[in-house]
């Protein structure tokens, strides 16, 4: 397929969601599969809300996702002199034109709509027609610009993801496509666009010949598929859009940036890999036979546009740190020591070097689901420990206690490491007639503040031999 152009175009009115992150990763592969481009815009129209925590943060994800784009970051405000040409161009062609109503207006034409039981919507009043008379022009009112939808027919497209769709012209009306600039501004402000009337500039301007996004936006697809016709003409071909279903909440309820759907960065805060949340979101709408896990070079293998679903995908939580456990298990230990450094510096514990922590990366991580559990272990020896009254008073019993201060003096004169401390523990329990079930449990309580750790010689050999020693005095 020659000629592929995808784009991720998120507003910085708030983290890069999941439901964006998606949309992101389905755009990203289909153009990677295809040996197209990829763009990155940044829709910053809605001035307000818009700030530049967002836009880093969503600059972030996208690196920490290894969503890499070829084009961009494109910032729509900077276009500004580029949508009012086009404004003025489809006013001069009649396919746009000024409409001087206001506020109080449009509230009076909606109430009276209401009252005769209509669909409220524009009545086109400033809309110029063939032997139509328009209002006067009224005093210091600033116009808006509306797109003069065409008032019959229907607009057609076949969706990637839903197939077929048609919906009629007479259900749409004439929508805004340029606001004026603030009463307070200063002059020569331009005024800033619509949505869906910026997105349809930047697409055609930017070549984009697919447009993966969420099911939300097909209500908007038709106008702007009737604005790309009269930007472009009648015959140009239409980028073909995707529209892939919600993804719910554990509650059943749509994910969203006001429903506390968390961003991408908080996963990666929280401990998660990249890969595997590429991994994850991928499977929340697409899927390649039975296959759970698959490299980023499979998924852009795999991913032609095709097995897309077409029901919502539900968001589990459980699901997700299985498949980062996955991950977890096959990654580099120096890697993981890193990452969990870096979890470990948030908490205060410094590691001045990282690579003293790859052992301990190698024993814990086939018990964890994330960096953060990682991390739990390997701060045990650099903090202090309260083990659980109950932990102490079932495991460290009477029966123990000789064998463990038996214990602390063999662990003052061996070599510290896994085999002597085996060897000694083995002599321990030889001496005192004891089984390793009888003795693991309080080692592991007194040392770890734990009931259960993986086997305890090699858990002691990553401690220093001076806090094994300090800890077991407590006997």
């Amino acid at each position: 397929m020659n000629g592929v152009r995808t784009r991720i175009a998120p507003s910085p009115t708030g983290f890069l969601h999941l439901g964006t992150a998606r949309t992101a990763l389905y755009s990203w592969a289909f153009a990677r599969h295809h040996g197209g481009q990829f763009v990155l815009r940044i829709e910053d129209t809605d001035v307000a809300r818009s700030t530049d925590a967002s836009v880093q943060q969503i600059l972030d994800a996208m690196h920490w996702l290894g969503l890499h784009y070829d084009e961009g970051p494109v910032y729509q405000m900077q276009r500004l002199a580029r949508y009012h040409a086009v404004v003025e161009q489809m006013i001069a062609a009649g396919s746009a034109y000024r409409c001087y109503c206001t506020p109080e207006d449009l509230d009076a034409m909606r109430e009276a709509q209401r009252a005769r039981g209509e669909k409220t919507r524009y009545d086109g009043r400033w809309r110029p027609a063939p032997g139509k008379t328009l209002p006067p022009v009224p005093p210091d009112v600033k116009p808006v610009v509306r797109f003069a939808n065409p008032p019959t027919g229907s607009v057609s497209w076949t969706d990637l993801v839903k197939g077929p769709i048609s919906i009629s012209n007479e259900e749409i009306d004439d929508l805004i496509i340029l606001r004026p600039p603030p009463d307070d501004a200063p002059d020569g402000t331009l005024g800033v666009p619509t949505y869906n009337f910026a997105v349809v500039v930047d697409d055609w301007d930017m070549k984009i010949s697919h447009v993966f996004r969420g099911d939300e936006h097909i209500n908007n697809t038709p106008w702007q598929i009737n604005i790309f016709r009269a930007i472009a003409g009648q015959g140009t071909p239409l980028p073909q859009y995707g529209h892939c279903p919600i993804i719910l909440g554990e509650d059943g309820l749509k994910l969203s940036k006001r429903r506390g759907a968390v961003s991408v960065t908080a996963y990666q805060e929280a401990g998660y890999l990249p890969e595997a949340m590429l991994n994850y979101l991928a499977r929340l709408g697409w899927s390649h036979g039975d296959d759970e896990l698959f490299s980023r070079e499979q998924m852009v293998q795999w991913f032609d546009g095709s097995h897309l679903a077409k029901s919502p995908a539900q968001w589990d939580p459980a699901k997700l740190a299985w498949v980062n456990a996955q991950y977890l298990k096959q990654a580099d230990d120096a890697r993981l020591a890193v990452l969990a450094a870096e979890q470990l510096a948030r908490r205060g514990v410094v590691i001045e070097h990282a690579e003293s922590l790859q052992p301990g990366c190698a024993l814990y991580k086939d018990r964890c689901s994330t960096v953060v559990e990682l991390a739990d272990w390997l701060q045990l020896p650099f903090i202090e420990l309260r083990p659980r009254d109950e932990d102490l008073a079932a495991h460290v019993t009477d029966a123990v206690r000789p064998a463990l201060r038996d214990l602390r003096e063999r662990l003052t004169e061996i070599d510290w490491d896994k085999a002597a401390i085996a060897a000694a523990i083995k002599d321990v329990l030889a001496r005192h007639k004891l089984k390793m079930p009888q003795l693991a449990p309080a080692l592991r309580v007194l040392v770890c503040g734990r009931v259960q750790t993986p086997s305890i010689d090699a858990v002691l050999a990553l401690f220093p031999r001076d806090t094994v020693l300090r800890r077991l005095r407590e006997v």
